[in-house]
């Protein structure tokens, strides 16, 4: 099997516990890259968050971002692939959290907002090295077009809040966790195996000929949808089980191991 594409998640992925992208790693990424394959990043991180990552990482192309509802180039910015949450879905989701009292936040042109600072927003930007905007008069944010939404709060509580979630905005969202205290809101079409398909036919690559390598189950639509599905050593148990293939650990360079069993020595 002769592989033309590969899709990367950031977070406990690609970087390990220190935020690092290992010398290793790196090296291997150049590898595939010189053998004109496509690598590309797929991750929840806003593009400001995921660009800063893969312009450090030496690549050129575009990267799925939000969860898959919005790839970008890294070269002139252009957007390729953008999916907005539903403004009903929205509103519907502000109205909740509010009654809820649950910390909501949005993303406007890829900026972050919230309706107030609170422990939960500065942990999750110090986490993602990522700048925060309040505004009070949050519905107003709310009815601007964002290609996520975010709820931060207990796991297990969360776990009931999707379930409600679901229920209550439809079919027309797209809700999954990216890490157990994050659960995200994008449009149906908004998930990471849409994108990676949409990217697959833009490079003219058959998905037989993609790989995708994720830990969380946000991860999921992607492994499946690729031609090689690969879980990291430290992904979630669920996660393991669809994968074709499980790695190292993000610890123990996962996702060089990948590279160069699947592409490098193919």
């Amino acid at each position: 099997m002769t592989y033309k594409l590969i899709a990367i998640d950031i977070d406990d992925t690609l970087i390990n516990d220190e935020k690092e992208v290992t010398n290793p790693t790196q090296k291997a990424l150049e590898a595939a890259v010189a053998k004109d394959v496509v690598v590309t990043l797929a991750t929840g991180r806003a593009y400001a968050s995921a660009q800063a990552i893969a312009r450090q990482t030496g690549l050129n192309v575009p990267i799925i971002t939000y969860q898959g509802a919005l790839i970008k180039n890294l070269m002139d910015e252009k957007v390729l692939y953008e999916r907005y949450v539903p403004m009903e879905a929205a509103r519907k989701l502000y109205e909740y959290c509010l009654e809820h009292n649950l910390h909501l936040q949005t993303y406007i042109d890829d900026k972050l907002y919230s309706r107030e600072e609170n422990e939960k927003l500065v942990d999750y930007c110090k986490l993602n090295k990522t700048p925060y905007y309040i505004e009070a008069d949050f519905i107003k944010m709310i009815e601007q077009p964002a290609p996520k939404l975010l709820i931060i709060d207990d796991p297990d509580y969360l776990d009931k809040v999707a379930v409600d979630l679901r229920e209550l905005l439809g079919p027309e969202v797209h809700i999954t966790k990216s890490k157990p205290h994050f659960l995200e809101i994008m449009h149906h079409e908004g998930t990471k195996g849409h994108a990676l398909t949409f990217l697959a036919d833009h490079f003219n690559v058959d998905l037989k000929d993609t790989i995708a390598v994720g830990d969380s189950w946000n991860d999921h639509e992607m492994l499946e949808a690729a031609g090689l599905g690969v879980a990291m050593g430290n992904a979630i148990p669920a996660l393991k089980e669809i994968a074709g293939y499980v790695t190292l650990s993000n610890n123990e360079d996962g996702v060089k191991h990948v590279i160069e069993k699947f592409i490098l020595e193919a």
